[in-house]
């Protein structure tokens, strides 16, 4: 099944040039605080970690301060070395378009509304155009970021799609291309008949390129809005959306009806904090979804209720849908949020930051909205999450300061390479307003959760790209990184990839947390050689293109590296046999009695057999059905 050239292969994959973790670079001001770091130039409804010092801000076609080609930019570059901008210039409006990475490191920006004048008023005759922007609900944008300044959006219409839409969600899969799922032609604060779009379709396009039906979107009215969707380790699609869900079979286009959804809508405008939790061997690298927040509005409510006034619930549910179709309750928020962002954290933990306890997303005309917004009663103060930890015991407020800053609809977060969060936006505004009850904010914050200000650790040997199966890679640790007690901490280590996703409208899409396996070896110096596997060969567990990669030690994270899963080209990703790991070995002046298997940061104990063997040969039953399905359809290369 799988050849020895392509192990081969991926082995050079892993063994290719190195990189070396550092320190931070940047002050904290303490542990559990936020610290404002400068200002966004324009207000950040999307934003992503586009490289090591750069974050990439959009925004839709409004009058912001800073300029490009001759009128106000709705596009930045935040340089995070001196907080410094540069204005992009995005040639349509990108108002609440969806976005992800592709295999081949390009971030895809989709969809958007139609070209606006002074107040968000659709451009017409009578009104110009002093904005200079056009229509983009057809638009599909691509971004290579760079650390020169000298990157920019690409906006051909060669590239647009044949349908409108408002809204969409963007889903990269196994062969680092991306499926776009949803959206609206027309605008407006809900869908309806008359400008649902219920398709998909996908890029690079395949076939005649047209829109295919999807029908959950068609029954799902009118809470339909970026449909919150997770490629599952099956290599099917979980989709939830208003309060339905379902399994989607991209390949057949099967759809299978899931229970819905309890307690509350989470989708836009409910907008509840949504991720997929971290896989791990501990869990088999098993999906898990979780979804905190949102509004319980019932479809027939949407336009009739003065939607400013309606709690926001406090409940989460999590489901696991590859091996059950049933609904979890999880520990419940200590007050309702909406439009809530889950950041996971390098450690496992997922920070909590931005919403309301009142209201939903969106903002327009309507006399009861409080200017123009649709929602009040900021959360001012974070939380944290664990979600391994006891129910009543997840979430915590506990050692975290509150931000001063309001963040409303249209606010963004995402982690940085050094683990701490990038926290900016809040615009429930039609256009830029600072007079508005909740103002246009421009503002940007890091938060310094409790590891910053320790000394991280320094791994050696990170690899720059690796692949899918195949043989396992060495990281070097110091003594000074495992400290004191050098077994219990190469006990402690984990070696994780990240994506950190495109943020917009409470959902980072694409965000992924994947531990490898790994076992390791302690000499008697106190310093230990880490032996890590490759991905494991599942693409649809790890989709290909850019990631990060931490060492964690203690919970403490080595500075992030960035690293090419996969060939770091949209195709067929290449899969190899998984190369069994050595044993853990540390020797008995360090507390060990010699040879011992799994390390404990693998979910067991110490055990006579390597790591990879248990884990693997667990994950082998969804690996081979998913694969075999993926061969079958052409989808994956062997």
């Amino acid at each position: 099944m799988f050849s020895s050239t392509t192990i081969s292969s991926l082995s050079l994959l892993a063994a290719a040039s190195k990189v070396v973790a550092q320190q931070p670079q940047w002050k904290s001001t303490g542990p559990g605080t936020f610290q404002e770091i400068g200002k966004s130039g324009v207000s950040a409804q999307m934003l992503f970690l586009g490289t090591p010092n750069k974050v990439y801000i959009i925004d839709k076609i409004e009058n912001n301060p800073i300029q490009v080609g001759g009128h106000p930019a709705w596009a930045a570059e935040y340089n995070l070395a001196d907080n410094s901008l540069r204005a992009m210039d995005v040639v349509t409006n990108t108002f609440c378009a969806g976005g992800n990475i592709l295999g081949d490191g390009t971030w895809i920006n989709v969809g958007g509304n139609k070209a606006v004048t002074y107040g968000g008023i659709s451009v017409n005759e009578t009104t110009g155009n002093p904005y200079e922007g056009e229509d983009g609900r057809f638009a599909v944008r691509f971004l290579k970021p760079c650390d020169d300044a000298t990157c920019e959006w690409t906006d051909n219409p060669k590239d647009y799609m044949t349908t409108e839409r408002w809204y969409p969600t963007i889903e990269t899969l196994e062969d680092g291309s991306a499926i776009v799922i949803g959206g609206n032609t027309l605008g407006g604060f809900v869908s309806a008949t008359d400008n649902n779009n219920p398709t998909y379709e996908f890029w690079p396009r395949r076939g005649d390129g047209k829109p295919i039906t999807l029908h959950i979107l068609e029954r799902t009215l009118p809470a339909n809005l970026y449909p919150l969707t997770f490629l599952l380790p099956s290599g099917n699609l979980f989709v939830q959306t208003n309060w339905a869900a379902e399994i989607f079979d991209y390949k057949k286009g099967t759809e299978s009806p899931l229970p819905d959804i309890p307690h509350a809508v989470r989708t836009y405008p409910g907008s509840a904090a949504n991720t997929m939790l971290p896989l791990t061997p501990a869990n088999n690298w098993t999906a898990t979804v979780v979804f905190c927040g949102g509004t319980d509005l019932q479809p027939n409510q949407w336009r009739k209720t003065i939607v400013l006034n309606v709690p926001a619930s406090a409940s989460c549910v999590r489901m696991s849908p590859d091996i059950s179709n049933e609904w979890e309750e999880d520990e419940s928020l200590p007050e309702g949020r909406v439009m809530g962002n889950f950041i996971l954290l390098p450690n496992g933990k997922i920070f909590l930051v931005n919403g309301v306890n009142q209201g939903v997303a969106g903002y327009g005309n309507d006399t009861w909205a409080l200017g123009q917004s649709y929602a009040t009663g900021p959360l001012y103060k974070p939380l944290m999450y664990d979600p391994d930890a006891p129910i009543g015991s997840r979430f915590t407020d506990q050692g975290l300061s509150a931000s001063p800053i309001p963040r409303l609809y249209h606010s963004t977060a995402t982690l940085l390479p050094d683990g701490s969060v990038f926290v900016t936006g809040s615009n429930p505004n039609a256009d830029v307003d600072y007079n508005a009850p909740w103002p246009t904010e421009y503002r940007v914050e890091r938060f310094y959760p409790a590891y910053y200000d320790e000394r991280r650790p320094e791994p050696q040997g990170l690899p720059k790209q690796i692949g899918y199966g195949g043989n396992y890679f060495d990281i070097k640790l110091s003594s000074t990184d495992l400290g004191s007690d050098p077994t219990n901490s190469v006990i402690n280590t984990k070696v994780v990839l990240m994506r950190t996703g495109f943020s917009t409208h409470a959902v980072n899409f694409g965000q992924r947390y994947l531990q490898l396996n790994s076992t390791y070896t302690l000499d008697g110096s106190g310093s230990a050689t880490l032996h890590v596997s490759q991905v494991p060969p599942n693409p649809a567990l790890f989709t290909p293109g850019p990631a990060w990669i931490f060492v964690v030690v203690n919970g403490i994270p080595s500075i992030g590296q960035p690293i090419m899963i996969g060939s770091g080209k949209i195709e067929l990703q290449n899969i190899a046999a998984v190369v069994d790991l050595p044993g853990t070995y540390a020797p008995t002046t360090s507390g060990n009695n010699g040879n011992s298997g799994s390390s404990g940061n693998n979910g067991g104990g110490s055990t006579n057999q390597p790591s990879s063997a248990s884990a693997v040969m667990n994950f082998g039953a969804t690996f081979l059905a998913a694969s075999l399905s993926l061969v079958a359809l052409g989808m994956l290369a062997l």
